[in-house]
């Protein structure tokens, strides 16, 4: 079982990194938020899970173990698999699925492909009381986080003044974003929104 990777980034497409480990490169389907802030040649750490199947073996990796807990705990409601999972947590973070479930929000999964309203509710039913509540390490992150989401940002064409005061507000308007890079990444993209480049 591969439970983690630690290594450098040899591509980012789409939602899928190689990862380069000891010279071997593992692809691992990722978050878009996780493949927006990996930077080709640098260095990153994934908790990872690992579906087998007859045919085929398939990576799935995470910023946060609490991303990784919230994925395992999908996969195991009837009728979700590694795909769906993913694309729940692309859409939803872990602390946004607890709410949630524990809201008996159905309408919170409505963006997510493959996520019907039958297969909300049971989500809602089987992971009612599973979930971890608000991880409270995740501000000590925060400054770290900053300086990755700024990075990423200036790198994909934004000002750094304009990427900063857009870190400022994401974190302002929602501090669960700050404890991880992607969280935070989506955040600030949020807030720049399509036509901010300058």
């Amino acid at each position: 079982m591969i439970s983690s990777l630690d290594g450098t980034v040899l591509s980012a497409r789409g939602q899928r990194l190689v990862v380069g480990v000891g010279g071997i490169g593992y692809a691992v389907a990722v978050t878009p938020p996780c493949s927006l802030g990996a930077r080709i040649g640098a260095r990153i750490a994934l908790h990872t899970h690992l579906v087998v199947r007859e045919d085929e073996l398939s990576l799935y990796g995470f910023e946060t173990e609490a991303e990784l807990d919230a994925f395992e705990l999908l996969i195991a409601v009837s009728g979700v698999g590694p795909k769906s999972a993913l694309g729940v947590l692309a859409h939803l973070t872990p602390d946004e699925l607890s709410r949630a479930v524990d809201g008996q929000d159905e309408k919170a999964f409505k963006a997510v492909s493959g996520i019907g309203p039958k297969t909300a509710k049971l989500l809602i039913l089987q992971l009612s009381g599973k979930l971890a509540a608000p991880a409270a390490a995740a501000t000590a992150k925060g400054s770290d986080a900053r300086a990755d989401v700024l990075t990423a940002l200036t790198g994909l064409g934004w000002a750094e003044r304009t990427a900063s005061d857009a870190i400022e507000r994401a974190a302002t308007a929602a501090p669960d974003a700050v404890g991880t890079t992607g969280t935070l990444l989506r955040a600030a993209l949020a807030i720049l929104g399509p036509g901010a480049r300058s």
